[in-house]
C-alpha cells in the first residue's frame, strides 16, 4: 500500500436513526457520540473533517470542535447520498480522497482510517474498503455480519449476508467449525472514494443486488466499478447501533481511561 495521501474525512450523522433515535447526540463518557467519532478522524491526520447532518442540534454539539458541519437534506436514502451533498457543500474537486467514516464508530483506529485513504491512492480503484478475517463459523453464518469475497488482485468480487464462499464438502460434513483450508472475510463499513466518484455513485439508481441484500456497496459492483479491499491494519471495535451497544461502548471507554 502506498504512503498516506492527503485526504478528508466525512462523517454522516443522521439524527433519527431507526434503532437508536438521536444517536449522534447520545452521551458517551459525558460527551456526544458524534464528537468521539470526529476526534478519531482528526487523530488519523485528515486535512479536513466534515460532519454531514440533517439536524441543527448535531451541528450545535460540534461548535467547539475543529471540524466543519454540512447541513444536508432530510430526504437522503443513505449516508452515501448525504456525503455526496456534503462534497458539493465543501467544494471538493473530483480528485479529493474522501474517507466515509460511519457516525457510530467512536473507537475507529486511526490506522484504519488512513488505510482506506491510502488504498484509493495506491490501487487506482475509485472506491476502497477494509476487511477482517472471520475466525469462527457462528460469525460466518450470522446475517448481520457482512461477508466479502476478494479476487486475487485484492478487489471485491461480492458482498453478502450469506456465508460466502461456501465450502461444499466441508460444510456437508460439519457446519460448526471453519475448515482449515479456507479463508473468510468480514466487511468493515469504512469507505474511501475520489470525490468525483462519490458523486457518480450516489447518482446511480439502486441495483437489483443491492435491493436483494440491502447492501449499498453492491450498487458499485453491479455497475461495473472496482472496490479495492485490504485487511484492516488494526481491529475495529464494534460500533454503536443499539442501546446495548452504547452501554458496551461506555464500559470500554471507562476501561481505557478515556
Amino acid at each position: 500500500m502506498s504512503a498516506v495521501p492527503d485526504f478528508v474525512v466525512a462523517i454522516p450523522a443522521r439524527h433519527d436513526a431507526t434503532r437508536l433515535p438521536g444517536k449522534p447526540l447520545r452521551p458517551l463518557g459525558g460527551e456526544p457520540l458524534v464528537l468521539h467519532v470526529a476526534r478519531r478522524a482528526l487523530a488519523a491526520g485528515a486535512r479536513e473533517v466534515w460532519v454531514a447532518t440533517d439536524d441543527a442540534r448535531v451541528a450545535a454539539a460540534l461548535e467547539t470542535a475543529p471540524v466543519r458541519v454540512a447541513m444536508t437534506g432530510t430526504g437522503h436514502r443513505s449516508g452515501t447520498d448525504r456525503l455526496a451533498e456534503c462534497a458539493d457543500i465543501a467544494g471538493w474537486d473530483a480528485d479529493t480522497i474522501v474517507v466515509n467514516l460511519q457516525g457510530d464508530e467512536p473507537f475507529a483506529p486511526a490506522a484504519g482510517i488512513r488505510a482506506a485513504a491510502a488504498l484509493v491512492a495506491g490501487s487506482g480503484a475509485p472506491m476502497s474498503t477494509l476487511a477482517a478475517a472471520i475466525e469462527d463459523a457462528a460469525e460466518l453464518f450470522d446475517p448481520n455480519t457482512v461477508k466479502l469475497v476478494r479476487a486475487a488482485s485484492g478487489d471485491a468480487i461480492y458482498f453478502s449476508r450469506a456465508p460466502v464462499p461456501w465450502p461444499r464438502d466441508a460444510f456437508a460434513a460439519d457446519r460448526d467449525r471453519l475448515p482449515a483450508e479456507g479463508q473468510w472475510w468480514r466487511h468493515i463499513g469504512i469507505y474511501g472514494y475520489r470525490a468525483g466518484f462519490l458523486r457518480r455513485f450516489a447518482a446511480l439508481p439502486p441495483g437489483r443486488l443491492e435491493q436483494l441484500e440491502a447492501l449499498e456497496q453492491l450498487r458499485a459492483l453491479e455497475a461495473g466499478h472496482r472496490i479495492a479491499v485490504a485487511p484492516t491494519p488494526e481491529p475495529f471495535p464494534p460500533g454503536v447501533d443499539t442501546p446495548e451497544d452504547l452501554q458496551r461502548a461506555a464500559a470500554r471507554l471507562e476501561r481505557s481511561g478515556g
